[in-house]
C-alpha cells in the first residue's frame, strides 16, 4: 500500500495500465501517455482504433514495432518531460510517433527530436493512425481480434474517465490550453450517455466526467436535446447518475448554475464532490489572470452550497506567486482558505509557458519567494486537511476498493478523486476484496490526507 503524495500537478493523471498479450506475428505498438485525464481518453481512443485494425498494444518498448508519445504541453516543465518521453521512446525503440498537445508546436518537438516519425496535435486521431499504418502496416486477423464493447482502457477496470467535450472557451493568460485545444466542442448527450452505458454493462463502477469547462457542456450546440438526451451539464448529471454507477464531476467552473447540481448530490444521485478550479482569491490577481473575479460571492456560494449538501467535499487548485502578486494578495489568499475551508487543495508555482500572455505581465515574482508562499500555503491547506479527516473518525464511510496487495486494501472515499486525493486503508479482513467492491467501513485513524478504517461489510 502507498500514500498518495498531497500536491500532484493538477496536469498529471493516473499512470496507464497496458495489459495485452500479442499473437504470433501481431505488429505491436507501444503507448505512453503524458498529462491530464482528457490526454489519457485520447490515447484509449487512438489505441482502441489501433486494437480494431489488428495492433497489439505493448507495455514496454522493447516489444513494440513503434512508439507513439502522447505529450502534454500544460507548463514548461511539462513540457520538458514530454521532450525528456520522447527521447527516451528514440533511443529505446528508435520509431516514434508523437501526438497531444505539445503535437501543437510540431517545431519545438523536431527542433529537439528530428528523427521522430511524425507529429500531430490533440485529438488528431486519424493522423495518429496514419503514421503508424506508414510506420507499421496492420496485419489483422478478424477470428482474433476481438475488441471489448467498451474499447481499450488505461486504467483500472472499475472506474473510467468520461470526456463530455474538447476544448474551451476561456481565455485565462496563464493558459494556452485553448490555442492548442480549441474552442468548446461538446459531444451529443446521448453519444456520452451511451459511452457511459456501455462502461458500466462492462463492469465500470466510478464515472469521472472530465472536459476542459464540464459547467459549459452544451453551450456551444445551445444546449440541443436529441434522443431524449438535452446537452446540459444538470440534466446530464442527472442522466448519469441514473446508471447505477458513481458520479464524479471534475473542472467544474463556479457559474451560478452550478448550484443546480447540488440537489442531485443532495440527493444521492452523483457524488457529493466538486473539483472547481479557483485558481487564487484576490480579485486584482484574478483580473490580472483574466478570471472572474467574485471571492467574496464565492464564499456565498460555498455557504450555500454545504447548507442545502451538508456532505459535499470541494476540491480546487490554485497559482501562486502569479506576475504581480503582492504579499498581501498572497495574504488575501491564505485568509480565503481559513474561511472556505476546502477539503481537497492541490497547488503549483506559477511557470512561464511559451505563447501565454502572462508572460509579457510586469513585476514577475522572485523563485524563492514562490517556493516560500507554496510552503505557507500548503502548511495551511494541511492543517485544514488534518482537521477534516479528524473528524471522520468514528464514522462509517461508503468506499470504492482500487487495489488489493499482501498488506492490505487501498481505497477511496466518496471524497476522493484517483491518485490527485487521499487514500483509505484496510490492513485486517481485507483478504476477500477485490478492485472495484463498494463496501462500508467504519473509520478509525486518520493522517494528514488518508484515512485508515475497519471493514464493516464485503
Amino acid at each position: 500500500m502507498s500514500q498518495n503524495p498531497p500536491n500532484l500537478r493538477p496536469d498529471l493523471a493516473p499512470r496507464a495500465l497496458i495489459q495485452d498479450a500479442p499473437r504470433d506475428g501481431q505488429p505491436t505498438i507501444g503507448m505512453v501517455s503524458l498529462g491530464c485525464p482528457k490526454a489519457l481518453v485520447d490515447s484509449e481512443r487512438i489505441l482502441t482504433r489501433l486494437r480494431a485494425e489488428g495492433y497489439a498494444i505493448s507495455p514496454d518498448y522493447a516489444g513494440a514495432d513503434a512508439v507513439i508519445v502522447n505529450t502534454c504541453g500544460f507548463l514548461d516543465s511539462a513540457k520538458a518531460e514530454s521532450l525528456e518521453a520522447i527521447g527516451e521512446a528514440l533511443r529505446e525503440n528508435g520509431k516514434v510517433i508523437v501526438t497531444g498537445c505539445l503535437g501543437a508546436e510540431p517545431d519545438y518537438i523536431t527542433g529537439a527530436h528530428p528523427k521522430v516519425m511524425a507529429v500531430t496535435g490533440p485529438h488528431q486521431y486519424e493522423q495518429v493512425l496514419d503514421a503508424v499504418h506508414g510506420a507499421v502496416p496492420p496485419a489483422p486477423d478478424p477470428f482474433v481480434d476481438l475488441l471489448p464493447a467498451s474499447g481499450i482502457k488505461l486504467t483500472p477496470r472499475h472506474f473510467s474517465y468520461l470526456k463530455i467535450s474538447e476544448g474551451c472557451n476561456h481565455k485565462c493568460k496563464f493558459c494556452i490550453i485553448p490555442d492548442m485545444r480549441g474552442r468548446l466542442v461538446s459531444r451529443p448527450a446521448h453519444a456520452v450517455i451511451r459511452e457511459a452505458e456501455k462502461l458500466v454493462e462492462a463492469g465500470v463502477k466510478e464515472l469521472l466526467v472530465i472536459s476542459q469547462d464540464t459547467s459549459a457542456y452544451g453551450v456551444d450546440i445551445k444546449h440541443a436535446e436529441a434522443r431524449g438526451h438535452r446537452a446540459h451539464i444538470t440534466d446530464l448529471a442527472r442522466d448519469l447518475g441514473s446508471l447505477g454507477a458513481w458520479v464524479r464531476l471534475h473542472y467544474v467552473y463556479p457559474y451560478p448554475h452550478v448550484r443546480d447540481l447540488i440537489p442531485l448530490m443532495a440527493e444521492g444521485l452523483v457524488l457529493p464532490y466538486l473539483d472547481i478550479p479557483f485558481q487564487h482569491a484576490h480579485p486584482d490577481t484574478l483580473k490580472r489572470m483574466a478570471r472572474p473575479a467574485a471571492a467574496a460571492k464565492t464564499l456565498d456560494e460555498i455557504a450555500r452550497w454545504r447548507a442545502d449538501c451538508p456532505e459535499i467535499v470541494l476540491r480546487s487548485t490554485f497559482i501562486v506567486g502569479y506576475p504581480g502578486e503582492t504579499e498581501a494578495e498572497f495574504q488575501t489568499l491564505l485568509d480565503w482558505l481559513d474561511e472556505a475551508q476546502l477539503d481537497r487543495v492541490g497547488c503549483f508555482q506559477y511557470e512561464n509557458v511559451a505563447g501565454a500572455r502572462s508572460n509579457a505581465l510586469p513585476d514577475h515574482v522572485a523563485p524563492e519567494v514562490k517556493q516560500d508562499r507554496w510552503e505557507r500555503f500548503m502548511e495551511k491547506a494541511q492543517v485544514i486537511s488534518e482537521a477534516k479527516l479528524a473528524a471522520k473518525v468514528g464514522t462509517v464511510q461508503e468506499v470504492i476498493v482500487d487495489e488489493v496487495d499482501e498488506e492490505g486494501a487501498t481505497c477511496r472515499t466518496k471524497a476522493d478523486a484517483p491518485e490527485i486525493d487521499g487514500n483509505l486503508f484496510i490492513d485486517e479482513g481485507f483478504e476477500q476484496l477485490q478492485p472495484g467492491d463498494i463496501v462500508k467501513v467504519e473509520v478509525d485513524e486518520a493522517s494528514d490526507y488518508d484515512l485508515w478504517g475497519t471493514l464493516l461489510e464485503k
